[in-house]
């Protein structure tokens, strides 16, 4: 058996070559840590977020989620839509769908985040299977089971949380 806390990487888990993460060797509960590589999210052409300033949020067994400051996103692209989520380490999420065209919610906010977690506080992520993301000029693989965010990048291994065979992680 394995450690869920990211102390341990199981058997199962894809060895991280050179330059590689595994999903597994990120912690529970999961941490902060700042991205400065450009990071780009556009929608039908038109850019919805550019910065050097991210933060990725890495928990085992799921691909970083990558946070943008508001500041660095066009909100006028963006609708605040109704919904939310709780999550247990971050608190309560609101949903943003694209202004111009009524679409799924492409974004989410923490706009009361939990203390550990107070840096989210006017930062966007967005949802790589709704709207293109790119790390350093290279298309994120969005994590699979449709509710989850993680962004996967060609360094980062797993297994990761939501694919087939995963749901009792």
């Amino acid at each position: 058996m394995w450690a869920h806390d990211g102390s341990r990487r199981p058997d199962f888990a894809v060895a991280p070559g050179p330059g590689q993460e595994s999903v597994w060797d990120y912690p529970r509960p999961p941490r902060l840590a700042a991205d400065s590589r450009l990071v780009e999210v556009t929608a039908d052409g038109v850019t919805l977020a550019s910065t050097r300033r991210a933060l990725r949020v890495l928990e085992t067994a799921s691909p970083p989620g990558f946070y943008l400051p508001a500041d660095d996103v066009d909100l006028a692209q963006l609708a605040r839509v109704p919904g939310r989520s709780l999550c247990e380490w971050k608190g309560a999420a609101s949903y943003w769908s694209l202004a111009r065209t009524p679409s799924p919610p492409v974004a989410w906010t923490y706009d009361d985040p939990l203390p550990a977690f107070a840096a989210l506080r006017g930062c966007f992520a967005f949802y790589a299977s709704r709207v293109a993301c790119f790390v350093d000029g290279e298309r994120v693989r969005p994590q699979a089971g449709g509710f989850y965010g993680g962004w996967i990048t060609q360094e980062i291994v797993g297994p990761m949380k939501g694919e087939p065979g995963s749901g009792h992680w």
